[in-house]
Formats: C-alpha cells, structure tokens, sequence
C-alpha cells in the first residue's frame, strides 16, 4: 500500500487494546502523567500517515511515533514505539495510546473462547454485542412471543464468586467510584487507565460483563470530553451505575441465585447454537449508524413467530460518509448460504434455511454449512407475522421494560419492539409546553411516534413529517418503545392495516413491489404514496363530498384527549442531581450543597418521599469530605458517596420504568371509567 497522508487526524487513528492503554500508562512517572492530558490533546492534532499496517505521527521534527496495528488494532505495548530519548517511558506513547480509540477486547478473535459450533470463515460484521456508552445504536434483539434458546452451558458460572472474583470486582468497583467522584470533567487519562487495567484484570479473572461495561464507560468519558456529538449523558449515566451495581452484587456477602450469579460475569462472546432448518419471512429492516460503525440491520420471524437478525455492518472511517453507508448497505446481498437477494428484498420475501445456526438473542450465524434459499413471504396481516399485533399493548411495554433490566447480551430477541395499529392524528404539543409530535389513536391511546434516528441523511424524519400531513391514515407499525411518562414510540416501519380504507379515509398506495410496507429509515415516502380513497365517509349524509378530515375534527369523534391530563411527575430534579455528579463529580454537586434546594420539597409535595430523601443524602454525601486533624480534607475511597449515588440512580431507574408503563395504562383506564 502507498503511503498517504490522512486529511482527517481524528478520523485516522487506529483503534487500541484497553490493557495497552493500562500498561503504557502505568509506565509513566508520576510528573509524566501530570502532563499526560496536556501532551495527548497536542498530539491528536498532529498530522497521521499510514502504510500498511503501521501509522506514523511526526510528535515535532526530530521525533516520531510509530503504531504498529494489524487490522487496524494495536495489540500490544511494543506496537508503540518512539523515537525520543526517554522512550519506552516517554509521554508521548502514552499520549498516543490515549488518543486511539479503544477495541473492543471480548470481540477480539484472538480470545474468543466460546466459538461457533459451525466456525464461519467469513464472521459476522456486527460491531459486537455490546453497545458503547454515549453512542446510540440499534439493539440486537429478537423475538418476543417465545423464550429465548437455552442459554450454553459455558455461558457462566452460576457458582458464588470466587476470591479472584471478588478481588478483582473490588478493584473495578474502587476505580470506578473514583472516576465519578472527579466527574467527566476530572477523570483524565490517568483515571481511565486505572479503569482500563482494573476491567482488563475482571476480564482475566473471567467477569466478561463488568470488564466490557468498564471499556464503555471510559469510551464515554472519552466522548464527553472531547465534545463529540454522539455523546449522550443519559447513556454515561447508565453505564457506570450498571458498572457500580454489578461490582456491587459481586463483593455483596449475600449473592443473588444461580441464573443472576451467571448473568452478572457474562460471557466472552456470543454462542450460536444449532437451530437446524428455519422457514424465514422477511418482517422489516432499520439502519445502523454509530460513530464507528454503519450498516443494516434486518428482521425475520420464522414459522414459531420467533424473530431473528441479519446484520451487515462495517466501520466506516469519515462521518459525513456513514449515512449513505448505512443506507447503501440495505441493498448489499443476505450473508446467509447462498440466497440471492438484498436486505431491502429480504423485508419482503422469505428464506428456507438448513443448517442455521443462532443466538440467544437471535443473531443468525453465516457459517460455511449454512444453505438458504430464497422463498416466498408473508404479509403483515397474515401468520406468523400477524400475532405480533395480537399482543396488547400494555403487555409488550411491560415486556420492554422487563428486558432493559436484563444483560444485553441475554435478552429476549425484540424485546424493546412494539406491534402497534394506530390512526394518525396529526402533529400537535404533546404535553404542557411540549415540543409538536406527530401524534396517533392507538386502542384509545394517544401515543406520540417520533424518528428513529434524527441524522438527516436517513429517511426518518422526512417520513415521519409526510406522515404528519395525512391525518385518519390508519397504519401498522413497528416502533421501538421511548422510555417516557406518556407515550412515545420511535417508529421504525410502517405498513397497511388488516383493513382496507373506508371512502373517504386517506391510504397508502405503494407500489406491489414494496408489499404494502416502508422500512421508514432506509426507503423515503413520496407524496404519491398516500392518497384519498374517493367517495363520501360512510357516515356522511347524502351528497356530501370527499374531504381529509381534519385533525380537530377526527380528535373529537374518537374522542382522545390529546395532552393528558395532570402535571407531570418531578423526576427530574433527582436525575438532574444524578447527572450532575457524573459531569462534575463530588466536588461540583458539594458547591451547592450548602445552599436551599427547593428540589427535595418540590418532591415530597409531590408524594415521592423516599426519591427526597436519596436527594438529601446525595448531596450530603458529596459534602462530607473526611479531614485530619488540623481541618484540611484528605483523600478518601468515596465509599459513602459512590453508595448514595448508586441508590439514587437506581431508584431513578426503576422510578422512569414504573411512570412509562403507567403512563400506557393510564388513559385506557380513564376511557373505560368515563
């Protein structure tokens, strides 16, 4: 390969082993690693030329960087090498090791220790099972109706911890406690390292689950501070306190049972299992875009009404490149057998598969004894597809919110999806001083259908505002459930109801080739497509004409209350606090503490009494530093902190699940009482 000069530096830099970061930076003197943040910030500035497997970074002009990364990954402490005097000790590796983003080390197929029964030589694309922190992305789940395939039995022990276990979990638990406690904000590349190298002792000591959290958690840290645009903060949140409660439960003297002991060490990597022939029908396909990754995903079910996934995804190395990837991977070819047809094709059609092989959350294998061929499909309103709209809705939000507590990596397939049937009401506020939403009747509900994705290179908010022009449109869709007090549904897919259009109504009109549904972020409604059945309403007097009707008028007639009634629950004030400790850390929820917090009486007005208390105690927590005897605060473990701030964000947890699925039953409640 030519030597070329990479015009984008960020975009350029190889991705790196989390134990090399641990081990370069570990080599550091203390008055290097002082200057480490400073040093690493310069260098990521500085022009990358890459030959080969190996990427060199001219630090001035007498010295140079070289990473050697085959593959793209840096596997081992000796790939960095420099050129100064103080090397291998010398800042500038460890800068370049904090630089490169981090690979994901369960993934790595050099450790892979639970393979396929049916080794694939050309391996699956999917990034990975697990999802990084502050970066969204589609969820590989599968089907709802059935119970997932038995798990392995090498997917973990279910044996109480061992004293390795627990010594390396007391570790990761004190390295991320102090990470929160100095806050985005604070946690440096030094604190990360110590995350990096305590996660990588979890791995060693075989705690799979806790030691990828860790990864993702410094992977957000990461993002957070260098102002990326994907960083979430309600992502970062989730991960340490899943992070913090899974060290907890492993040091705890009283562990949970078999099944929980397992789930909480995790697995290495995937297991597919021997599924042997499946009859597949195409259900719908939804782009993938992450910072890193671009690419498809796609659904099926097959004959038992189990949902599996396809996916063809890559990394991708310009951001402004990803959109147009994810969508052009819809029309790249089923890595399954030798079946003839795109992802696009496969939404619609089916395929009789022998020798498949797939997960316990539903991930289709490709190995090399894998045969497919292409079949007929099946419609939305017929068998199997069909029962996936039998299900209440009310149950499959409890079904969703069931699943978020359970590990990624073990949860049911499709088990954040709905199956909905609704009639489009139009964009109006949605909720006291809420932004416009399209908003839709379903079963007496008023549920409001948002983008699956705001990127404006997918097609999903350009359908989503046609869509908004059409109101009594009844539709079929598929939507992944928002966790939010009233009802939000990210729509994914949409197609025609099990009944055609009364006269009057407007309908879809798609072409026969698109079987009577749209895959919303990979393929753009036209005007055309939605069209006025001619004639009169049904129940319009005689010689009246044919009108849309309007979104006033179809409110009333059904009835719906479009903004629920009562003021919303003030869960915030303690997410907000939750929050806060993670972007400044104990220090910067200390300043306030001495201050009047109306927050705790804003929420004991409320009635949420025990969400007061844990605020009080948070901020109590954050407060009381330990100091000698001359006054001065000395360094502590922020046990009491780290505690306070793990129950406050768990209980803000399960207080968002018990609102959502409130919020789903509420106004049925109201409509069957009136």
């Amino acid at each position: 390969m030519t030597e070329q000069q990479i015009a984008r530096p960020d975009a350029a830099w190889p991705a790196v082993r989390p134990e090399v970061v641990a081990e370069v930076v570990a080599g550091l003197s203390a008055r290097l690693q002082k200057r480490l943040d400073g040093a690493a910030a310069k260098l990521a500035d500085r022009p990358v030329r890459r030959s080969g497997d190996e990427w060199r970074i001219e630090v001035d002009e007498e010295t140079a960087l070289v990473l050697h990364a085959p593959g793209g990954v840096v596997r081992g402490e000796a790939d960095v090498r420099c050129g100064c005097l103080l090397a291998p000790a010398c800042v500038h590796r460890a800068a370049a090791v904090t630089v490169c983003p981090l690979a994901d080390a369960d993934a790595d197929p050099d450790v892979d220790t639970h393979p396929d029964p049916d080794p694939d030589p050309d391996p699956d694309p999917d990034p990975g099972p697990r999802p990084a922190v502050g970066v969204e992305r589609a969820p590989d789940h599968g089907a709802p109706p059935t119970p997932a395939d038995p798990a392995p039995a090498d997917a973990g022990s279910g044996g109480p911890p061992t004293p390795t276990e627990q010594a390396a979990a007391r570790h990761l638990h004190r390295a991320a406690a102090a990470v929160l406690a100095a806050g985005v904000s604070g946690a440096g590349a030094v604190l990360q390292a110590e995350l990096l190298r305590a996660a990588h002792r979890a791995r060693l000591a075989g705690l799979h689950r806790p030691a990828a959290v860790a990864v993702a958690v410094v992977t957000g840290v990461r993002a957070a501070r260098s102002g990326e645009p994907d960083h979430r903060l309600a992502a970062l949140v989730a991960g340490l306190r899943e992070l913090l409660d899974l060290t907890t439960a492993l040091t705890a003297t009283l562990t949970a049972g078999r099944g929980d002991r397992a789930a909480l060490r995790g697995t290495a990597r995937q297991a597919y299992r021997e599924a042997g022939g499946l009859r597949l029908y195409g259900l719908f396909a939804e782009p993938v875009l992450t910072a890193t990754h671009a690419g498809v995903l796609t659904w099926a079910v097959d004959a038992t009404g189990r949902l599996s996934t396809v996916a063809e995804v890559m990394p991708h190395a310009d951001p402004t490149a990803a959109a147009p990837q994810a969508v052009g991977a819809g029309n790249r070819a089923v890595r399954l057998g030798d079946a003839l047809l795109s992802h696009r094709e496969f939404t619609r059609a089916g395929l009789a598969v022998q020798g498949a092989t797939r997960s316990a959350t539903g991930r289709l294998g490709a190995g090399s004894s894998v045969r497919a061929v292409r079949a007929a499909g099946a419609a939305w309103t017929a068998e199997p597809l069909a029962g996936l709209w039998a299900v209440p809705p009310a149950v499959q939000v409890e079904r969703a919110l069931a699943a978020e507590a359970l590990p990624f990596d073990t949860r049911p397939a499709g088990s954040d999806l709905l199956f909905l049937d609704v009639t489009l009401l139009g964009a109006a506020p949605y909720g006291p001083g809420g932004p416009p939403r399209l908003l839709a009747d379903c079963a007496g509900l008023v549920v409001a259908l948002r983008a699956a994705h705001d990127h404006p290179g997918l097609a999903h908010r350009g359908n989503l505002a046609l869509l908004a022009t059409a109101p009594g449109l009844r539709l079929r869709v598929i939507g992944r459930l928002e966790r939010a007090e009233r009802p939000e549904l990210r729509v994914l897919a949409v197609g025609a109801p099990p009944t055609g259009p009364e006269p009057g109504e407007p309908a879809l009109a798609l072409p026969a080739d698109r079987a009577a549904r749209v895959n919303l972020g990979l393929e753009r409604l036209q005007t055309a497509d939605l069209t006025l059945v001619e004639g009169p309403p049904a129940s319009a007097p005689a010689g009246a004409t044919a009108v849309v009707p309007g979104a006033e008028a179809l409110r009333a007639a059904l009835a719906v209350p479009v903004v629920p009634d009562g003021p919303a629950a003030p869960v915030h004030l303690l997410a907000r606090r939750v929050g806060q400790a993670v972007t400044g850390g104990r220090q910067g929820l200390a300043l306030g503490a001495g201050t009047a917090d109306t927050g705790g009486a804003e929420l004991r007005a409320a009635g949420l009494t025990t969400a007061a208390a844990l605020l009080d105690a948070l901020r109590a927590a954050a407060a009381d530093h330990p100091r000698d005897v001359f006054g001065r605060i000395v360094a502590d473990d922020h046990a009491a902190f780290t505690t306070a701030w793990l129950a406050a964000a768990c209980y803000g947890e399960e207080l968002a699940s018990a609102l959502c699925a409130g919020g789903w039953q509420r106004q049925d409640q109201v409509k069957a009482g009136s």
